[in-house]
């Protein structure tokens, strides 16, 4: 890989900022919340009432939104990249049947009617290319 690792992780770079800001501005904003609440009830501001009642509200938003999201998101993600069955699209089978009944049907141009529509194919993220077909008809 070239580049710094501020440029090849540029995206977590700059999602990790959102996130910093919109969690001080939260804690910055739920001070004066907390200010004015203490105020109208004639109450001192105690620092550590804030910090457990700001403890509380970041954790539920955690749990509502953030972890909802990044086991969504973060969770498929994973899964797909180390090939579970949830992320497997399951056509390889069906390739490796309509693949053989090509080759029955024209085995003159089979070869070349299957070549070009795995080139046309190749590079999309679900399948290796020629992973469909058994060992012994893979091409190198």
């Amino acid at each position: 890989m070239t580049g710094s690792i501020w440029r090849r992780y540029s995206y977590a770079w700059v999602t990790l900022g959102f996130f910093l800001i919109s969690l001080a501005g939260h804690w910055l904003f739920g001070w004066f919340a907390y200010l004015n609440e203490q105020q109208a009830h004639n109450q001192p501001a105690v620092t550590s009432e804030y910090v457990v009642e700001m403890m509380r509200d970041t954790l539920e938003n955690w749990q509502s939104e953030f972890l909802q999201l990044l086991w969504q998101v973060g969770g498929l993600a994973f899964l797909l990249y180390v090939g579970s069955p949830q992320s497997k699209e399951g056509d390889d089978r069906m390739e490796a049947k309509l693949d053989l009944v090509l080759r029955r049907l024209d085995p003159e141009n089979a070869d070349q009617l299957i070549q070009e529509l795995d080139d046309a194919y190749s590079g999309r993220h679900t399948d290796a290319r020629f992973a469909h077909l058994p060992a012994s008809m893979r091409r190198p």
